[in-house]
Order: structure tokens, then C-alpha cells, then sequence
């Protein structure tokens, strides 16, 4: 049994609706180990964004708790989560969230220098290289194609080798050619760098690549048997 990285404790969600209140996740309990990747798949509208975006501490439940490395959410500030994300956790998004007024290497380097990591320019350039857009360093987003922006995106989540990278539709946008590379890099830096890897995805290729999968329907979640 290896060391668990989440463990998610009765976590419910609840907001305003018409009819009174909503229930977006309905005591969801879960348990993740380091260096693991999981899947978490369901129709539109089910909670999965939801449930991500409260185990990265980006919202806070109606109840219960989220441990990241054994450390309560529920216990911190906004700024120790904060502090917490900027340590430790990564992010892709479907969206890609590149700053357009900088450039593709300045946008990688950009979670170096808040963390204050020494060299940040060196190890961002040596990213993209390994992500073979050494040769576009230096052009801004709008200049990049929609799969190199998601590169972008991926050396971005991993320059400061996060304990956890949370993926919401990192493939959504891309083609399937594009989007099959971006899998491949998404798990071949996840087998390097030891990464926790949760994804959001409706694509059912990359669900597959995963170790463990979840699915949510109408708040709960359930795990699904993974073919090997």
C-alpha cells in the first residue's frame, strides 16, 4: 500500500438554486496514492469540475474535508491554500490559461520565480526542449498552435515538479493526433517525476491510460473496474 496523497472525507457541495438548493456532490469519499494516475469521467453537469476544483482547494465545501499530503484544506486560510497550491499542486486546463502578454518560455518560468526557485530560466527552457518547443520559446500564445500552447501549458504544471497535477479536459480542444501526444506527455512526466495525476476527461483513451477511474453521475462517485 503506498502513501496516500488525497483522501477526501464526506465531501458535499451544495449552491442556490430556483427550487432551493442544488446537491452537486453528495458525500463523495476517496482515496488516492502518490504517484498514481486516476481518471475521473461522467456525463456533463455531474460534478466532476466541481469535485476537482475542491481537491485543489480552489473552493471550499458546504462539508467535509480534503487532505492533500495529510494536510487538512479545511483547516487553512485562503492564503495557506494558496501557499499550499503554489508548492505543491499543478494545473492543465482545458482552456490552456497561457498569460498572452508573455512568451511561451516567460509563461513557464513565470511559477519559478513566485516560488523563488533558483534558475528559472534554465529549467524552463530545458522543459520546453524536452517538450521539443525549444524552437518556440520565444513566440507569444497567439502565436502557437492550439497543441502547442497545451505543451506550454503541461511544462508550465510541471516546472516546479508538483506532489500533484490536477487536469481538467487537458485534451478537449486538440485534435486526435494532438491529443494523443498530449496524453503521452501527461504520463510519460507522470512516470518520471513521481506526479499524483487526477484528470477530468470525457475522453475515454485517456481514462484508459490511467491506473485507477472514478466516475461521477448525479453527485456520487463511484469507481470503475480499469482493464489491464
Amino acid at each position: 500500500m503506498g502513501k496516500r496523497m488525497i483522501r477526501v472525507e464526506k465531501l458535499v457541495k451544495t449552491v442556490p438554486s430556483g427550487d432551493g438548493q442544488l446537491n452537486i456532490l453528495k458525500g463523495i469519499d476517496l482515496e488516492i496514492n502518490t504517484s498514481q494516475s486516476a481518471a475521473i469521467v461522467g456525463p456533463s453537469g455531474s460534478g466532476k469540475s466541481t469535485l476537482l476544483g475542491l481537491l485543489a482547494g480552489l473552493d471550499t465545501p458546504t462539508s467535509g474535508d480534503v487532505f492533500l499530503d495529510g494536510q487538512s484544506l479545511a483547516a487553512m486560510t485562503e492564503d495557506q491554500r494558496a501557499a499550499l497550491r503554489a508548492r505543491s499542486v499543478g494545473f492543465v486546463f482545458q482552456s490552456f490559461q497561457l498569460l498572452p502578454s508573455l512568451t511561451a518560455l516567460e509563461n513557464v518560468m513565470l511559477p519559478l520565480e513566485l516560488a523563488g526557485r533558483r534558475s528559472p530560466r534554465q529549467r524552463a527552457q530545458q522543459l520546453l526542449k524536452d517538450l521539443e518547443l525549444d524552437h518556440r520559446q520565444h513566440h507569444y500564445p497567439r502565436l502557437l498552435s492550439g497543441g502547442e500552447q497545451q505543451r506550454v501549458a503541461i511544462a508550465r504544471a510541471f516546472a516546479s515538479e508538483p506532489a500533484i497535477l490536477f487536469a481538467d479536459e487537458p485534451t478537449g480542444n486538440l485534435d486526435v493526433n494532438t491529443g494523443a501526444h498530449i496524453s503521452d506527455l501527461l504520463f510519460r512526466l507522470n512516470r518520471e517525476q513521481g506526479t499524483t495525476l487526477v484528470l477530468v476527461t470525457h475522453e475515454q483513451a485517456l481514462a484508459d491510460h490511467c491506473e485507477r477511474a472514478f466516475e461521477m453521475r448525479d453527485g456520487e462517485l463511484c469507481e470503475l473496474a480499469v482493464a489491464r
